[in-house]
C-alpha cells in the first residue's frame, strides 16, 4: 500500500461527490484513483479538481483501474450488492453507504458471500455512530449510571422528501438509520416492528403516507418510537432521548447560533443531512481509512447491514397490514460473533 490509499468511488451523485469532495480535501492519508459512474459528464465534474483519478461509467472498470487498493460505495441502493460483491472477489475493502442492499435477500447474499471468505471487507456506512453527540450517549448508556435503557424516543424530520419517494420509503431508507442507531445504542436486536400513520400532512405529496410513527420492541425488553416526517417543511431534525431506570438523555437539539432581535428569537435549523451530519461523516471516512491502511476493517458490520434490511421489511409489511410484525434473523455467522453493536 503506497503513502495515500488509492479510492475507487462508485457513484459521483449527491453522496458520491460529496465523499469525493472529503477524500481529496478534508481526509487525511487518502486519495481519490478512481471514479465511476454511468453518467460520464457527472462523473467527470466531480472530479474536477481531483489530480490523477480516473473516470469510467462501468463500476468493475473502476475497481481493476491502476492504483485502486479500496472501495466507497455511495451509488444507488440497487447497485450495491453487485458492486460489494466485485469488491470482495477482488479482496478490495469497502465503505458502503447503505442500504448494503435494497433487500434482505440481497443483503444476506452479502453477508454470506463475506463470511466464505472468513475475514471483514465491508464497513456499512451507518454515519451517527460517528457523530459527536450519538458518540456521548452510547459512552453513557454503556456506563451503566442511568441505568437500564427502558425507551428510545426518536424524531427523524426531512425539509421534503425527493421526487418518487414512497411511503415504504419513509421506514426503509429514512428510519433505517434509527434502525442501526437503536440496536447500536442498546446493544440489543430489534423483535418487532408496528407502525402506525396519522392523517397524512397536507404538504406530503398526493397518496404519501408521511408522517408515520414506528414502534421497535428489542430482545431486552425496551420500546423504540420513531416520529418519522419527511415532508416537515422547515429544516431537517434528528433527535434521540434515552429513558433509563436512573435517568434520561437526549441528543440532537439544535445547538447553532441564536438570534435575538426585536420581538423575536431564532436559530438557523440544517436543511441537509450533509450539513446535519457533516462531522460524523469525515470522522467515520477518516476511521475507515485509517483502519484500512493499518490492513484492519472496523465499524458497522455487513450483519448490521443485513439486520438493518430485515428490520425494515418487517416495519414495511407492518405498515401495509396495520399488524405487529415479528423480526426474523438468519443465524448469526461467527464471523460475526458479539456483532458490531
Amino acid at each position: 500500500m503506497g503513502d495515500l490509499l488509492g479510492v475507487a468511488v462508485l457513484g459521483a451523485g449527491h453522496m458520491g461527490a460529496d465523499h469525493i469532495r472529503r477524500l481529496d480535501r478534508v481526509v487525511s492519508g487518502a486519495r481519490v484513483a478512481a471514479v465511476a459512474d454511468p453518467d460520464a459528464a457527472r462523473a467527470r465534474g466531480a472530479v474536477a479538481r481531483v489530480e490523477g483519478a480516473t473516470v469510467h461509467t462501468e463500476a468493475a472498470a473502476a475497481l481493476d483501474a491502476p492504483g485502486v487498493e479500496a472501495v466507497l460505495i455511495a451509488s444507488p441502493g440497487p447497485a450495491h450488492e453487485e458492486a460489494l460483491l466485485a469488491a470482495f472477489a477482488r479482496g478490495l475493502p469497502v465503505l458502503c453507504e447503505k442500504p448494503m442492499a435494497p433487500d434482505s435477500a440481497g443483503a444476506l447474499r452479502v453477508l454470506e458471500a463475506e463470511a466464505r471468505l472468513g475475514r471483514r471487507l465491508a464497513q456499512i456506512g451507518f454515519m451517527r455512530r460517528y457523530d459527536a453527540e450519538y458518540r456521548r450517549l452510547k459512552a453513557l448508556l454503556d456506563e451503566g449510571r442511568l441505568g437500564r435503557p427502558l425507551m428510545l424516543h426518536c424524531v427523524h424530520r426531512n425539509v421534503s422528501s425527493p421526487p418518487d419517494f414512497t411511503s415504504a420509503m419513509l421506514i426503509d431508507s429514512s428510519v433505517s438509520h434509527e434502525i442501526d442507531a437503536a440496536r447500536w445504542l442498546l446493544g440489543q436486536e430489534l423483535t418487532s416492528v408496528t407502525a402506525l400513520r396519522p392523517r397524512p400532512s397536507s404538504g406530503a405529496p398526493q397518496g404519501l403516507l408521511d408522517p408515520q410513527f414506528v414502534v421497535f420492541e428489542t430482545a431486552g425488553g425496551a420500546l423504540v418510537d420513531v416520529e418519522v416526517f419527511v415532508n416537515c417543511g422547515f429544516g431537517y431534525q434528528v433527535r434521540c432521548e434515552a429513558v433509563c431506570e436512573a435517568g434520561s438523555a437526549r441528543v440532537g437539539d439544535d445547538h447553532g447560533m441564536l438570534v435575538t432581535t426585536r420581538g423575536a428569537t431564532g436559530a438557523d435549523v440544517p436543511q441537509d443531512y450533509l450539513v446535519r451530519f457533516a462531522d460524523a461523516y469525515d470522522r467515520e471516512v477518516q476511521a475507515w481509512v485509517d483502519a484500512t491502511r493499518r490492513g484492519r476493517v472496523t465499524g458497522p458490520t455487513a450483519w448490521d447491514g443485513y439486520a438493518a434490511s430485515v428490520v425494515a421489511e418487517a416495519g414495511v409489511r407492518a405498515l401495509d397490514s396495520g399488524a405487529r410484525v415479528p423480526v426474523e434473523l438468519a443465524p448469526r455467522p461467527g464471523l460475526y460473533a458479539g456483532g458490531g453493536r
